[in-house]
C-alpha cells in the first residue's frame, strides 16, 4: 500500500545524509547486523536484526542529535541547547552536546524512567522534570528556548535530525545489500523518513515499512487525511514511540515514500521482547520491539526476500522490563490460571500437586476458598497459578487434571 501526499517532499536528500554519515565518523558506531533463525523459519525469508540498541546512549537518537548540534553556528553554540524527550533523544543530545562542548538542558515527564534520568545526567545535561507526556514536555522546552535563547534541538521535527537518523539506512544497504524490506517503528518519523530518504534514493525497489503501536498511531489516520492530526491519550508500554501526533517534516517524507504503516498490540510488543531476550540474546525496549512484533503478527506479508528490522534501542527500565516479560509470557501462553475443587481434607491438596508434577507444571501460587455459599460442605475451591512451556503445555495440564477426576471450574 502506497500513501501519496499531494504537497511537495522537503529538501532532505541523500547527499544530507552521506554528510551526516561523514560527519559521524568516529562518534556513532556503525551498529551490527544480526540473523534470526526463528523469525526466517516464520517468514520464509531472511530475517535480520540492525542493532542499534548496542548503539552509544542505547539507541539511534545520538546520530540526529550530534549532526543537528554540530551544525550549529558558534554564537548558537553558546547560547546552549535544549531538548525534550522521555529517554533516548535526550541521552542523544546529552551526549552530542558534551562531545561538542555544548552546554545542555533536557526536559522529561515526570513518569520517565530513573535508569534514562540518570544517564542523561551523567551524559552532561541539566534535567528538568516537566509533563505527563512527551508533548507537553515538548512545550515546556520550547517556552524555556523562546525565553532563554537556548537552541530547541527537535526529537524529529528538523532537517539534520532527519538526515542523521538516514545514516542507519546507508549502513543496512551496505550491510545487508540483498535486502529487499525494511521495518522500522515510528513514533515522530525521525528515523523512519531519514532511512526512507537514504533508501529510495539508492534502491527504490527495497520496502519500507513502519511499525506503530496500536494505543499511539497516529500515522494511519494522517496520512488517511494528507496532514498530520493528533490523537488524544495516546497508550502504550512503548514510550520511545508514543508521541500524539506525526512531526511535519517526516510526515511529507514518509507520506511519499514509505510503502506501508502497520500497527502491533501490547501482546505483541511484549512477545516480541521476549522473543529477543530469549532467541536474540538481547535487551531490546518496546519501542525498539516494535519491528520485531510485525513479523511476528503478519509473518506472511515479509517473505519473497530478505528483511531487515531495525532496533531502535534498548534502554528499558528494569520495573518496566519485569512488568513486560510476565506480560509477555502469558501472551505467550506460558502461564495458565485455573480454580477447581477438591475434598477438604488432609492430602487432598498434595494428591492434586502430584498430578501437575507428573505433566511438569510449575506451581508459582495456590490458595483456598473455603467460605464460598456456593461449595459443598466437604468442598473448598483451589485457586492455582502455573508457569507453563506454551499453549501445548497447558492444553496437556487440562487434560491431565480432567484424567484423574478434578473438574476445571475457571
Amino acid at each position: 500500500m502506497n500513501y501519496r501526499v499531494p504537497t511537495p517532499v522537503p529538501q532532505v536528500i541523500l547527499d544530507d545524509v552521506r554528510g551526516a554519515q561523514k560527519m559521524l565518523s568516529g562518534v556513532s558506531r556503525v551498529t551490527a547486523i544480526e540473523g534470526s533463525r526463528h523469525l526466517s523459519s516464520l517468514t520464509g525469508s531472511p530475517v535480520h536484526f540492525k542493532c542499534e540498541n548496542l548503539q552509544r546512549t542505547g539507541s539511534f537518537k545520538l546520530r540526529g542529535a550530534y549532526v543537528r548540534i554540530a551544525g550549529l553556528r558558534p554564537e548558537q553554540r553558546a547560547a546552549g541547547v535544549v531538548a525534550a524527550s522521555a529517554g533516548n533523544h535526550a541521552q542523544g543530545v546529552a551526549l552530542a552536546s558534551s562531545l561538542l562542548g555544548v552546554r545542555s538542558t533536557v526536559f522529561m515527564p515526570v513518569g520517565a524512567p530513573l535508569p534514562k534520568v540518570a544517564a542523561t545526567q551523567e551524559y552532561g545535561a541539566e534535567v528538568r522534570m516537566h509533563g505527563q507526556v512527551v508533548d507537553e514536555t515538548l512545550a515546556a522546552a520550547q517556552e524555556y528556548a523562546d525565553r532563554t535563547g537556548a537552541v530547541f534541538i527537535h526529537p524529529f521535527d528538523h532537517h539534520d535530525i532527519i538526515a542523521g537518523q538516514g545514516t542507519v539506512g546507508l549502513e543496512i544497504l551496505e550491510q545487508c545489500p540483498e535486502v529487499r524490506t525494511i521495518l522500522v517503528g515510528i513514533g515522530g518519523g525521525g528515523l523512519a523518513a531519514g532511512i526512507a530518504v537514504a533508501v529510495k534514493a539508492l534502491r527504490p525497489d527495497v520496502r519500507v515499512i513502519g511499525v506503530q503501536a496500536a494505543g499511539a498511531a497516529a500515522y494511519p489516520p494522517s496520512l488517511k487525511v494528507g496532514h498530520p492530526v493528533s490523537i488524544d491519550d495516546p497508550q502504550t508500554m512503548a514510550d520511545g514511540i508514543k508521541v500524539g501526533r506525526p512531526g511535519d517534516i517526516p510526515f511529507k517524507i514518509i507520506g511519499e515514500l514509505l510503502d506501508d504503516v502497520r500497527t502491533v498490540s501490547e501482546d505483541a510488543l511484549s512477545s516480541a521482547l521476549l522473543l529477543c531476550l530469549e532467541r536474540a540474546k538481547m535487551v531490546v525496549e518496546p519501542a525498539g520491539c516494535s519491528p520485531v512484533a510485525a513479523l511476528l503478527s503478519e509473518p506472511e506479508l515479509y517473505g519473497g526476500g530478505p528483511v531487515v528490522a531495525v532496533l531502535s534501542g534498548g534502554n528499558v527500565d528494569p520495573l518496566l522490563l519485569q512488568r513486560i516479560l510476565r506480560h509477555g509470557m502469558a501472551a505467550a501462553g506460558r502461564y495458565l490460571s485455573l480454580r477447581l475443587r477438591v475434598a477438604d481434607r488432609p492430602g487432598a491438596l498434595a494428591g492434586l500437586l502430584a498430578v501437575l508434577s507428573v505433566v511438569d507444571a510449575n506451581v508459582l501460587d495456590v490458595s483456598h476458598v473455603r467460605t464460598d455459599p456456593r461449595l459443598g460442605l466437604t468442598e473448598v475451591e483451589v485457586e492455582l497459578h502455573l508457569e507453563t512451556k506454551g499453549p501445548e503445555h497447558c492444553a496437556e495440564v487440562a487434560r491431565a487434571l480432567h484424567g484423574a477426576g478434578y473438574k476445571v471450574t475457571g
